[in-house]
């Protein structure tokens, strides 16, 4: 790919940034971020560790989007945290507005880019930038699934002593307290959780995947995760820019899909060189499928509160 632009030049941002550099996935790497100087800071203070890591993928930072014109991809990071005092209607309509200037200008300057969100309220912004490009489905895709799916099979990889790798699983449904983590699909090794952990131990672990952003944030107490977000943003493109064909939990847009359309939520989808390729449609246990509707229903809520 010739060109990838990150939005947004915060942590995730920057993080995002320079994990694509260092995995070469574009000729040139555009940092875009509205406050002076920093995206040209950090994205020249990437550049500079270029010859350390070994990789020729150019960063550049800019505050306009002249510098992203005719990008192939982009991942918006831009936004604002909640702030003491705020309410979760003034998040969303300043974020409404960012979400939206930005897809403005992708709209002029890479019309047919291909865009992953990653702004929170994640499945909202997705509708946001969405219906602001005038995109069809294929072309914008939320940051989610893979991020929370991650967080739960590190929990499980940790309580059991194995590798990562050797934990597979999937979480569905909006990013938040009303995700939806399959333990009817997750395994270790090909076995069943079920047979190495009770049902108990498991719903721990389940609990504690819904409430992983907010567990970092209690750390830090000034700010918020981004290490695992950019490599969950980072796995995506590299799936498309590859054209992998991976299959990866994303928020997408659905249109009848699990009986529900008109709605972004986090299922699973094929990444490949044009976008969104498929969206899998897998049987699940009642109760999942409960929790998969619960899910929609939240995110459908914040969604009809977005006035474009």
């Amino acid at each position: 790919m010739n060109k990838i632009t990150v939005v947004g030049a915060g942590n995730v941002g920057a993080t995002t940034a320079q994990r694509l550099a260092e995995k070469e996935l574009a000729r040139e790497i555009v940092l875009v971020d509205i406050v002076d100087g920093v995206p040209q800071g950090k994205g020249l203070d990437q550049w500079e560790s270029a010859p350390i890591e070994g990789f020729d993928s150019r960063i550049t930072g800019s505050n306009g989007y002249g510098a992203a014109e005719g990008s192939e991809l982009f991942i918006v990071t831009a936004g604002i945290a909640r702030k003491p005092g705020m309410s979760r209607e003034d998040l969303l309509r300043t974020n409404v507005d960012i979400v939206k200037s930005v897809g403005l200008e992708i709209k002029k300057c890479s019309p047919k880019a291909i865009v992953i969100v990653v702004s929170n309220p994640l499945d909202t912004m997705c509708y946001v930038m969405k219906e602001t490009l005038g995109a069809s489905r294929e072309r914008v895709l939320g940051m989610a699934g893979v991020l929370d799916t991650a967080r739960y099979r590190s929990f499980l990889a940790q309580a059991l002593d194995v590798s990562v790798e050797d934990i597979q699983a999937m979480v569905l449904g909006g990013h938040g307290d009303t995700m939806v983590p399959l333990v009817s699909y997750t395994t270790v090794a090909g076995i069943p959780i079920t047979q190495l952990m009770d049902a108990d131990e498991i719903e721990k672990h389940v609990q504690r995947a819904r409430s992983g952003g907010a567990e970092i944030v209690a750390f830090l107490k000034t700010g918020s995760a981004y290490y695992a977000p950019s490599a969950a943003a980072v796995q995506m493109a590299e799936a498309i820019v590859k054209d992998k064909k991976r299959i990866l939990p994303c928020s997408a847009w659905l249109e009848g899909e699990y009986g529900m359309k008109g709605v972004f939520l986090g299922v699973p989808c094929k990444l490949g060189a044009r976008g969104l390729e498929q969206i899998i449609e897998i049987d699940m246990n009642p109760a999942e499928r409960a929790a998969l509707t619960k899910s929609a229903d939240a995110v459908r809520e914040t969604q009809d509160m977005v006035r474009l």
